[in-house]
């Protein structure tokens, strides 16, 4: 019948694509290589056609056997209606294109190359129907087809009324149709049978085919009562295995398992075949298409031996053929035709011939003439004669215009997906008129009856489908997909079709991207919301009357029915006539969805559905027959080899489940009677997955509005979702392990910030207890599986700080121990430091809970002098919250974090060292060993934590914070040191050495150069370490007897270190006092070493330079003057203002050191008159000193009268002393000899 090498590529056997579907061949290749792409000019008009074979199930082209002349063709030959490869897959259906075409063939077309529909092809059809298209304006016989759009192709099957009505009154299905036809079209319709010349001519091409395929080429004709009576009856209407109308679809009661019975006879077609498998996995959005390929896809086979895309002029067809086409010899592609001598070629015959040959890149006719059935000759005519035929005259132009005429007319009125639409043309009319059969059949009671619906439900669906497995399927296309879902759902009866509505549904959740940022939403994509269902309502297409063409506004009454008419078939010759004015599918906008909620709805919408439609298949118990005691019931032994997941894991997945609390008894059993394999079981766990999803892409938007107690809701519902799916699902995936760790990872950054946001809790309580409708359903859905009390632990909302940070890090250890057991850490390293983190994080957050517990219990402890156990088991659980934390982040190589544990862990020593100090009586305190130990400790953590950073660079601002702890530990170990010396167990030597180290390390960590924030604070520390040393030498100094060299050194350091305690102070504008401290503790050194001097000229060193000290503190008394002066310019009746300006200058402080400072100036002018008054005496020539003698007498007698003034303020006092230092300054004070 034709050659398998006709494509370029071998072709696999006919059983082969019944089972693997049919394959593309490359786009390349053709029947004709050397024609492909070429014009063809035919009858001098040029019309361009080009076809390329899809799919061909014939052998190898062999040369036809030409038959001697005088043969008798009405005898049978030896091999008629036996099988025959080279003339069809089957003897019975050998009649070539005189073949009757089933009502579906388009559809089988459509199924086996889903990728061409609804993009790239604009017909798909049998090349009868073309052809019966094509020869309307020529021809008086009547059409009747059906004419379906998905996306922006047309699919065109013969509507056979005259069989169609006899089913009518044998079943009473479509007699709906029936009474339209009569009322409007045909009053008396009676059924037309066909004459017996028909079936003769049948015949006698039949034999004459069997005869043209013998090897030998001689004809062997058998005895004429051999001939057997199938050549007619096989094509009868009502034989079995002829163009057959399936019943309207119900669900039968028996379910048959032969997948080969599922479009035979009128069968009413079960569920069974029209939906298969659904895949369990997520991966890459799982759209394993839900009919295999084995069922037919509801027994709507491709029949055609050959599939061809043929392109005629601008229109792309995919089109089915099973003209027989022979080859060899001088003859590589012929096509074989026999024709009645006596009767000439007409037009409708040479059309016939010409688009066959075009169809099928034939370039070559051959026909055989005979009379009354014997053999007279042959002749050969190339496929562009055809046009030019004798009687057979036709334009291939008009032709064209035809073909453009008839395809925009459909595209323009065609418009709505999954209705079935009826074009007709009555016999010997020349009006063309367009019903849309679904309207008029949705005036009837059942939508159903319509038997085209079932299989463009399931088009639109695998159209649907193959867009979506599409891996770089572009997001543009994603309208296109969700309309043809939306119009496949719309046709199905939810009783009757629940897997396609779930699956589709569940498909219409996969085409929104949950985590996709908003910006990247439909970008392309107009803002109207309405945009989505393009086509599929109503008001969407406007009436046709826009094109005057075929309006019907000039039609009788009763046409009003028609979509559209053609007025006179003379029309479609007419160059452009029918122009379309609409394109079959604008694009197909997608929703635009302005917020993550918004989206994450909609998802949860279509998910709800397909819970229904799960739900409502399963049979009740009470449905369910009762069992037969004397029947075994068989039990389903599970092989574990055939497992995708390793035992080990499985069992490690099952004791985490049952620790979470969520495994119940029964596992992995539905409460609701799913059997665990059957569709409802795979597709409710897709739908429980998809559902999870959504509801945790919903609390992670609701967390980042810091709307915490809407997100508890949302994780909640996600982690119930997930529960049930692991209750449901017998082999857990990895992926969705990694969801289960990102949902409890969240959960515990949800706690956590309940946790700090504890004043809001009565709105966050509000938001977590609201609950829409359609969650309330959707948890109906999931309750019918299992209690969903799996993590119900980690969502309470708990009014308890330590029960939520308990809770937070719960979840987050659950969340690392899954990626621990499952191996998840090593594929998804970045979720694995994110949980590792948010660990550290949450151990670090309960550490210094437990740590502000145990200073609280501190502070309150007054009257015991013991460390209660209390305080001691709250260290122990800081520390070991910290430990844990520090090994986290270790565990991830997170330096700073690191760092700041161990800051805090040293932060808990001290705490610890502090609670050992209040254990003595205050009087007889001493520095403890304990206290040492725990600074000691916390020593060691601040310089690991600085070992941890490594240097300043790594963070700034955390190693100057270190650096900081770290300093004040070393000062305040120090102090405690110097102020309650443990002289029990110590000598003084001992102590001041350790007191002096300490004191210096501070100074080490304490960074004064560096501008920052805390540089006045570190100029202070400094300033404050230095005048503590320099006290502890002067005290050293002034009890220490003997060592002379060592007194020295004392004297030496004493005086260094109040100098640099000045400096510092001098550079801090808010420490007055302690600035005016320090010089008096110099003007005191000064005072006991002239104790120990014996020449007065000595001592009037000692002396000036003392009263130079005096001299300097000047900028002291300024800084107090003005902060004294500030005061006085504060309305003193505003309370606050005052208790905000007192820590400014502590005027008790001040005027203590006021009176010091004046008894010792008075005491130094006193002194200083006495020596210079005695050095007089001996040496009266020195003028210097007699100025510097009035002088200081002056300002003796002034300081005396000052101070003689008991009534002076604070202000008053600090200008005197102003005044008397700025004479001092002038006279010089006290001169040397």
């Amino acid at each position: 019948m034709g050659d398998s090498k006709e494509a370029g590529a071998d072709t696999p056997p006919a059983g082969a694509a019944a089972q693997e579907g049919r394959s593309l061949l490359s786009q390349g290749e053709s029947e004709e290589p050397s024609a492909q792409g070429a014009a063809l000019f035919l009858g001098g008009n040029e019309v361009k056609s080009r076809a390329v074979v899809k799919y061909s199930s014939a052998p190898p082209r062999t040369a036809f056997a030409r038959l001697e002349e005088k043969t008798d063709l009405k005898l049978p030959p030896a091999n008629w209606l036996r099988e025959s490869a080279k003339l069809g897959p089957a003897g019975t259906t050998i009649l070539g294109n005189s073949k009757k075409s089933k009502p579906f063939s388009s559809f089988g077309m459509a199924y086996d190359f889903i990728d061409s529909v609804g993009n790239d092809v604009d017909v798909v059809s049998d090349s009868e129907n073309i052809k019966k298209l094509l020869k309307i304006p020529y021809s008086k016989s009547h059409v009747s087809m059906a004419v379906h759009r998905v996306g922006r192709t047309l699919l065109l099957d013969e509507l056979d009324i005259q069989e169609l009505f006899m089913r009518s009154s044998q079943t009473g299905d479509w007699t709906w149709l029936k009474e339209f036809y009569q009322r409007l079209i045909d009053q008396k319709w009676q059924r037309k049978k066909k004459s017996k010349e028909h079936w003769y001519q049948k015949a006698i091409l039949s034999k004459f085919l069997y005869y043209s395929i013998n090897g030998d080429g001689a004809a062997q004709p058998v005895s004429s009562a051999a001939e057997p009576p199938a050549a007619s009856s096989s094509d009868e209407p009502g034989a079995s295995n002829g163009a057959s109308w399936p019943a309207p679809f119900e669900m039968p009661s028996p379910v048959s398992e032969d997948p080969s019975a599922s479009g035979q006879g009128n069968e009413p077609l079960e569920p069974s075949y029209i939906v298969g498998h659904v895949a369990s996995a997520p991966k890459e959005q799982n759209l394993t298409t839900l009919f295999s390929d084995g069922e037919n896809s509801q027994g709507l086979k491709n029949d055609f031996v050959r599939n061809i895309l043929w392109t005629f002029e601008d229109i792309h067809m995919l089109v089915g053929s099973n003209m027989p086409i022979f080859g060899g010899g001088r003859y590589p592609a012929v096509s074989l035709r026999l024709r009645d001598n006596n009767k000439p070629i007409n037009v409708l015959t040479g059309i016939d011939y010409w688009l066959d040959n075009l169809i099928c890149n034939v370039p070559e006719l051959v026909m055989c003439f005979h009379v009354n059935g014997i053999v007279q000759k042959y002749e050969m005519i190339k496929t562009e004669e055809i046009p030019n035929l004798e009687n057979s005259n036709f334009s291939t132009k008009v032709i064209k215009d035809i073909a453009q005429n008839i395809l925009s007319f459909l595209k323009s009125n065609c418009t709505k997906e999954g209705h079935t639409y009826w074009l007709f043309k009555a016999s010997g009319s020349d009006i063309v008129k367009l019903y849309d059969l679904t309207t008029l059949c949705e005036e009837t009671e059942d939508k159903y009856q319509n038997p085209f619906t079932m299989p463009v439900a399931i088009l639109l669906y695998k159209v649907a489908c193959n867009m979506m497995m599409k891996k770089n399927q572009n997001k543009k296309h994603y309208g296109t997909i969700r309309t043809l879902l939306l119009n496949c759902v719309k046709l199905l009866d939810k009783s009757r079709h629940p897997q396609i509505i779930a699956s589709a549904n569940y498909m219409l959740s996969e085409l929104f991207q949950l985590d996709e940022p908003k910006k990247e939403e439909s970008p392309e994509s107009p803002s109207n919301e309405n945009s989505d269902e393009s086509y599929s309502e109503e008001e969407e297409m406007p009436d046709s009357d826009e094109n005057g063409s075929y309006g019907t506004s000039s039609d009788p009454p009763e046409d009003n029915k028609a979509v559209a008419i053609i007025k006179s078939v003379g029309e479609l010759s007419v160059p452009e006539k029918y122009k379309s004015i609409h394109q079959i599918r604008p694009s197909c906008a997608f929703p635009v969805c302005h917020d993550t909620e918004e989206r994450c709805r909609l998802v949860l919408s279509y998910v709800l559905e397909g819970l229904k439609s799960v739900d409502g298949s399963i049979k009740k118990e009470s449905d369910l027959p009762a069992a037969d005691p004397s029947t075994p019931i068989p039990l389903k032994y599970e092989d574990e080899s055939t497992r995708g997941v390793p035992e080990g894991l499985e069992k490690q997945m099952a004791l985490f489940l049952d620790k979470m609390g969520s495994l119940q008894k029964g596992n992995y059993s539905s409460q609701s009677g799913m059997i665990p394999g059957s569709w409802q079981h795979k597709m409710k766990l897709q739908l429980i997955l998809k559902s999870s999803k959504a509801y945790y892409v919903l609390s992670d938007a609701a967390m980042s509005l810091q709307k915490y107690g809407r997100a508890l809701r949302y994780i909640k519902l996600a982690l119930q979702s997930h529960d049930t799916y692991c209750c449901l699902c017998t082999n857990m995936l990895s992926e969705v392990l990694l969801f289960l760790s990102q949902y409890l990872t969240l959960c515990g950054d949800i706690q956590l910030m309940l946790a700090q946001n504890a004043n809001n809790r009565a709105a966050h309580l509000e938001e977590f207890n609201y609950q829409t409708k359609e969650d309330q359903e959707i948890l109906h859905s999931l309750h019918r599986e299992s209690s969903c009390q799996g993590f119900a632990w980690a969502t309470d909302l708990s009014t308890d700080l330590e029960s939520q940070l308990s809770v937070s890090c719960k979840c987050y250890e659950a969340a690392n121990e899954i990626l621990q057991f499952s191996d998840l850490k090593s594929q998804n390293p970045e979720h694995y430091v994110q949980v590792l983190k948010r660990m550290g994080n949450i151990r670090n957050e309960i550490g210094v809970f437990y740590m502000n517990q145990a200073a609280a219990l501190q502070s309150e402890r007054v009257v015991s002098k013991n460390v209660s156990a209390a305080e001691q088991q709250l260290w122990k659980k800081s520390f070991s919250c910290f430990e844990k934390g520090i090994h986290n982040f270790e565990s991830i190589d997170d330096a700073t974090n690191t760092a700041l544990l161990l800051c805090n862990t040293g932060r808990l020593m001290r705490i610890c060292a502090q609670a050992h100090c209040g254990a003595g009586d205050e009087f007889k305190r001493e520095f403890s060993p304990e206290e040492g130990l725990y600074y000691n400790k916390a020593v060691d953590y601040y310089l690991k934590a600085l070992m941890s950073l490594g240097s300043r660079d790594m963070h700034p601002a955390v190693w100057d914070s270190v650096n900081w702890e770290l300093s004040t530990t070393y000062f305040t170990m120090a102090t405690l040191q110097q102020d309650y010396a443990p002289l029990s167990r110590k000598a003084q030597e001992q102590i001041e050495k350790e007191v002096s180290e300490a004191m210096m390390k501070s100074l080490k960590y304490c960074d004064v150069d560096s501008v920052s924030a805390r540089q006045p604070l570190c100029q202070y520390r400094a300033a404050t370490i230095h005048h503590r040393l320099a006290s502890m030498y002067h005290s050293c100094l002034r009890n220490q007897v003997g060592d002379e060299h060592l007194r020295k050194q004392h004297r030496v350091l004493a005086d260094l270190h109040y100098s640099k305690a000045v400096k510092l102070f001098q550079l801090l504008k808010d420490a007055p006092c302690e600035l005016l401290r320090v010089q008096l503790e110099r003007v005191a050194f000064a005072e006991f070493q002239m104790t120990s001097q014996n020449s007065n000229v000595g001592k009037l060193k000692t002396l000036s330079g003392a009263l130079d000290t005096m001299v300097r503190t000047k900028h002291a008394f300024q800084l107090i003057r003005k902060e004294l002066v500030e005061e006085l310019g504060q309305p003193k009746s505003d309370e606050a203002t005052a208790a905000d300006s007192s820590p400014g200058l502590n005027r008790e402080e001040v005027t203590k050191l006021l009176s010091i400072f004046e008894s010792r100036l008075s005491f130094l002018l006193l002194q200083s008159v006495k020596l210079l008054s005695s050095t007089k005496k001996k040496m009266s020539n020195n003028n210097e000193e007699d100025v510097t003698l009035t002088t200081n007498k002056q300002i003796y007698s002034q300081l005396l009268r000052a101070t003689a003034n008991r009534n002076a303020g604070l202000l008053e006092r600090t200008d005197v002393l102003i005044h008397l230092l700025d004479q001092l300054a002038q006279g010089g004070g006290s001169a040397a000899p």
